[in-house]
């Protein structure tokens, strides 16, 4: 099974990979990098739209580039104030290659307001390098595992989130 997905975040695509593992036998990924078309900071709608976009760009490059996939699919973590505080949350959309397409979130873990307007102006990886002395925690198991003391990873929030989004794919028409 061949699945495209529209970043070459490595902790991204290995949360993705173990979702799919679950359900579909010889799962390979390619992790192509295409534009959200949102800041590098997404928040509210903007983190859905970033999802969306990368789709639409993912399936543009396939196009372009003759390349074959059973599935479509993308990753975008960015924060809202939905829930009355601000939470970080991941979410993902997957798109079979019939245009089936569904939407699955991650659990949320709570931003402090105290560090806003620089998430706001940079990027909460950033923000959490600086915190913490570190480079590029987005990458590999993420900032969560810095706040959880290496219990959750950004792998898992990933895997979660896509599981969530392939509960369309895998019920058949019952829960489409």
């Amino acid at each position: 099974m061949k699945i495209l997905m529209g970043t070459k975040n490595p902790g991204k695509i290995e949360g993705a990979k173990q979702a799919f593992e679950k359900y579909f036998d010889n799962v390979e990924i390619e992790g192509i990098s295409v534009s959200s078309e949102v800041s590098n900071q997404p928040l509210n709608e903007a983190i859905i739209e970033g999802a969306k976009n990368r789709i639409k760009n993912l399936k543009e490059y396939a196009m372009k580039n003759d390349i074959k996939a059973d599935f479509y699919v993308s990753s975008e973590a960015g924060i809202t104030n939905y829930f009355e505080e601000w939470v970080d949350i991941n979410v993902v959309v997957i798109e079979s290659v019939d245009g089936l397409q569904s939407t699955g979130t991650s659990q949320g873990f709570p931003i402090p307001e105290k560090y806003m307007d620089e998430i706001k102006a940079t990027e909460l990886g950033k923000v959490m390098d600086k915190i913490w002395g570190l480079d590029e925690s987005g990458k590999g198991k993420g900032g969560i595992s810095i706040l959880t003391k290496n219990e959750i990873s950004r792998i898992d929030l990933t895997r979660n989130a896509f599981i969530m989004a392939l509960t369309k794919h895998i019920n058949g028409d019952t829960w489409r």
